[in-house]
């Protein structure tokens, strides 16, 4: 009976992943459109705008209109399939309130006023008013005193535009991404452990391994195309072939596990520590010492860093606040804690002073016999009793199923990929745990080989190729540069043809403490793109308020009136994807490009044009004279007298020098590539769109998506960043950087097949990131100064990082966790996808998913209105005691794609000290009837 009901489970999963590919199971509005035959339809290639994932897809035009969608059978991600939203791709981008027009708040005067009603102005008068609000704000706070809330879903162009424009141009690191929230834990514990950013592994992985570990990643939901290839894996050896889902509850990626493993929030660094005990302790045949001698060293840092919070002492914190903020300064240790961190001589009941707050990314190196110490404490007892999940599980059955999961890690010739998104990601010590994942891949030699991997997935299109390679966050350059280090600036500075210290070294505002920098006065002037902060960043009562009730001004770059264009001051309507010339770059670290397909609805225009429109209003002598930076000794200087050296007047513009200078008019157009396309930017459209300057904008005159990607690329040649020439994006289907010789790189550091790892000469394998490759020597207990420093040519870090407990559990007032994430029908905070009848429809609310008994024993029903309320605030939802995610005792979930049920006012604002990175999957709410 078990077994039959067993296999009913996975053939339901095979049959919801073949849903959520649109297997058989099209919409009747895409089978309709179908029927209709192609008759005058143009057919492109193109990227889907939705997921990390990067899935091909063909758009069909007709009439200067997309008119249909399919997948691209030619595209390797998907191989022609596409996930329910990948079909309506199309209609995201005719929703019926989209943005047309400016729109800046006025008095009945016709002035901006903060307190005014939108109503539509000229694009002349929209940047009239950019240009006096932020000319305000850099007269009063200098470069510090602006903001961009950048994304993941910026093209690589527009975020490239957007990079020149804030630190070559403004002088100003206050850059950021809405990424922070998705992956910067993936990218701090890549960058801490090779030297370099971005996976080693492919998509290939999936249909190359034995073993598809999933580690807080509903891959059937969040990634659905590499789950339906998984679940083709799966089905093509069922008997060896395993899969193993670990998360905090049952979703539709366990109906396919054969293990499914339910944790307590945030104990996800015990279940790897306990992997890494098993393998040392118990399995040490298991080692590969081979690897782990020629190409590793062991490594820990300190564990007094902090919750990425603010002081407990600001004003603006609610007395119900600093219960959990007290614990930023010191915190008295748990049991559990008591024992993790014995080797530094902590008992429970101690107070932990957090001393290492602002320095949380140092490291040293280790022996391996400080190692082992370290690891000591995580057995199957302990770890068992401290992680198990589902209060109704037998904790027999809890070891059982970690000692499967040991091995099946431990077995000598199985390969094992380990996959993972936001559940290890948002998480508040985020770059330790993705730093463990790779820990138990090195020690077993299971790492950048064909089906044998750590692999971090990521959530948005660009997250990859914009945010992280192009380098649109607060500390950093292109093609892994930063913006600290004197020689990448001086490298930077060379390309982009500006002086000498034009460049800002401070480190810039990530988007969570530009937030708190609004709140606090910092920052006046902000401009949200491609994002929507104000509803998706924790704590969001704060930020409201600060961008409503101060003296600040908020611009925000949309297509449809979400929350952040409502508390905005001007809003300005933004060209969607397949309306401009543009690239992304998926998880795998594929770029793929796309021409422009349509014109832009009403006037709307691209991000990229909106940067280099702006560009046109700051002279160089206004942003390239002495600036004072705070905490930035000296300030910036001078670098008006270089300029004038290189050929500059202090009267040129930002738009002449960043954007329009000779290398950028040498890509002429029309080019062969573009040849019979549109191109809104090189010479405008049939709108006669009235552009900044109040005159028709008939374009530039040049191919400028071009010449960005052409400069863009030249910071990763020859640095292991390797992109190929423009025009080879638009005949291949995406290439995998580093690209050398036109030939993509599959498995990184693995000198089978990458070049650099070849070039390296140290054997298979060769880790050859530079950052971060000379590091101090010790014990567990901290560096020894007279070790002196280690240097790591090609070699990557085991890390050390022991378990400690999150900054807020449940409590008598608080009794249950909440976790937040995405369903599969919507996107982010649903601006798009609730624009979709067919996707509304499906899914209209976001509900309170939570365990039966738990809603029973409070007096609840299926679907009971009830408040979900936590210590910053409360939200009213619906709950759902038997959907598609089946809550253990004492949690719920709640999506966030839904405006009406904001759920981020209730979520803490505390992050991965190192990272920076939000954790939206833990915090303790209490739950009552409405």
């Amino acid at each position: 009976m078990n077994q039959t009901r067993r296999e009913f489970i996975k053939n339901s999963a095979v049959v919801a992943a073949a849903t959520s590919v649109g297997i058989s199971t099209l919409p009747n509005s895409i089978k309709a459109f179908a029927k209709k035959g192609e008759n005058g339809w143009k057919w492109d290639k193109a990227v889907c705008r939705f997921c990390g994932t990067g899935c091909g897809i063909m758009v069909a035009t007709k009439n200067d209109r997309i008119v249909a969608v399919k997948g691209d059978p030619l595209a390797p991600v998907n191989r022609g399939l596409n996930c329910i939203k990948g079909y309506f791709n199309a209609k995201i981008m005719y929703g019926e309130d989209r943005l047309k027009k400016p729109l800046l708040r006025m008095d009945s005067n016709g002035n901006f006023s903060k307190k005014g009603k939108f109503k539509p102005v000229s694009w002349k008068r929209a940047f009239d008013e950019m240009e006096k609000q932020m000319k305000k704000s850099l007269d009063e706070l200098g470069p510090t005193g602006i903001g961009i809330f950048s994304s993941g879903q910026y093209t690589i162009m527009e975020g490239y535009a957007a990079v020149k424009f804030m630190k070559a141009g403004l002088r100003s690191n206050n850059i950021d991404p809405n990424a922070r929230h998705c992956m910067a834990s993936a990218v701090v514990g890549f960058i801490q452990t090779f030297g370099i950013d971005e996976p080693a592994g492919t998509y290939d992985d999936i249909e190359l391994t034995d073993t598809i570990v999933t580690w807080g990643a509903n891959m059937a939901e969040m990634h659905p195309i590499l789950w339906s290839r998984a679940t083709e894996r799966k089905l093509s050896a069922p008997n060896k072939v395993k899969v193993v889902n670990i998360t905090t509850y049952t979703n539709r990626t366990s109906d396919l596990a054969d293990i499914e493993i339910l944790f307590k929030p945030n104990t996800d660094l015990a279940l790897w520590n306990y992997l890494a005990h098993e393998i040392v302790y118990n399995y040490p045949e298991a080692i590969d010492w081979n690897f782990v001698k020629k190409h590793t060293v062991f490594a820990t840092g300190p564990v007094d860093i902090g919750y990425g919070m603010r002081k407990p002492n600001h004003s603006k914190f609610s007395e119900l606040e600093k219960e959990t903020v007290r614990y930023q300064v010191e915190k008295e240790l748990s049991e559990a804690e008591g024992k993790t961190l014995a080797y530094l001589g902590y008992k429970k009941g101690d107070t932990l002073k957090m001393n290492n707050t602002k320095k949380p990314v140092k490291h040293w190196a280790i022996s391996f016999e400080e190692f082992k110490k370290g690891l000591k404490p995580y057995d199957l007892d302990f770890t068992a009793n401290l992680a198990k999940g589902d209060p109704n599980e037998s904790i027999e059955s809890f070891k059982k199923k970690l000692k499967a999961l040991a091995k099946l890690y431990v077995e000598k010739d199985r390969t094992v990929a380990s996959f993972w998104t936001m559940g290890m990601n948002q998480h508040t010590r985020g770059s330790w745990v993705n730093e463990l994942a790779y820990t138990v891949h090195f020690l077993l030699g299971k790492q950048a080989q064909p089906g044998n991997g750590a692999f971090s997935l990521t959530g948005q299109p660009s997250a990859c190729g914009t945010a992280r390679e192009v380098g649109t966050f607060a500390h950093r350059l292109p093609a892994d540069l930063v913006v600290a280090n004197p020689k990448h600036r001086k490298m930077s500075e060379e390309i982009w043809k500006i002086p000498d210290g034009t460049l800002n070294p401070k480190v810039g505002s990530h988007v969570m403490k530009i937030h708190r920098d609004i709140e606090d006065g910092k920052i006046k002037f902000a401009w949200i793109n491609v994002s929507n902060p104000y509803q998706n960043t924790a704590n969001a009562n704060h930020w409201l308020k600060a961008a409503r009730e101060m003296d600040n001004f908020i611009v925000c770059s949309e297509a449809y009136p979400g929350i952040s264009a409502k508390v905005s001051d001007l809003i300005l309507p933004t060209a969607m994807i397949y309306e401009k010339w543009g690239a992304y770059g998926n998880a795998e670290r594929r770029s793929q490009h796309w021409i422009q397909q349509v014109t832009p609805v009403g006037e709307a225009m691209s991000d990229t044009w909106q940067f280099v429109e702006l560009s046109k209003r700051f002279k160089l002598k206004e942003v390239w004279g002495k600036k004072n930076i705070p905490g930035l000794k000296n300030g910036l200087p001078d670098v008006l007298t270089q300029a004038k050296k290189m050929g500059y007047s202090e009267n040129d513009t930002l738009y002449d020098v960043l954007y329009a200078n000779d290398e950028a008019k040498g890509h002429a157009w029309p080019d062969p590539v573009g040849k019979d396309r549109l191109n809104t930017e090189a010479e405008g459209d049939k709108r006669n769109v009235k552009g900044s300057d109040g005159k028709i904008f008939n374009g530039y005159g040049f191919f400028i998506q071009k010449y960005l990607w052409e400069e863009y690329r030249k910071f990763g040649l020859g640095h292991a960043h390797d992109l190929a020439p423009f025009d080879a994006y638009h005949k291949a289907r995406g290439l995998k950087w580093p690209v050398v010789d036109g030939k993509e790189t599959l498995w990184r550091f693995n000198s089978k097949y990458d070049v650099y790892a070849k070039k390296a000469n140290t054997g298979d394998f060769a880790f050859y990131g530079k950052a971060l490759k000379a590091i101090k020597q010790g014990t567990l207990k901290g560096p020894i100064a007279s070790k002196g420093k280690l240097k790591l040519p090609n070699k990557a870090k085991i890390f050390f990082r022991p378990y400690m407990d999150p900054p807020e559990m449940p409590d008598k007032n608080y009794p249950f966790w909440l976790g937040t994430g995405r369903v599969l029908e919507h996107w982010h905070s649903g601006t798009m996808t609730m624009r979709v009848p067919e996707l509304y429809r499906a899914v209209p609310e976001a509900l309170c998913y939570m365990n039966p008994d738990d809603a029973k024993s409070i007096g609840l029903l299926e679907g009971n209105s009830v408040w979900v309320e936590s210590r910053r605030g409360k939200v009213k939802a619906h709950i759902e005691t038997r959907g598609r995610n089946r809550m253990p005792k004492g949690m719920v979930f709640v999506p966030w794609f839904d405006e009406k049920v904001f759920i981020n006012k209730v979520c803490l604002d505390a992050t991965c000290p190192m990272s920076k990175q939000t954790d939206f999957k833990k915090c303790a709410v209490k739950i009552y009837k409405a």
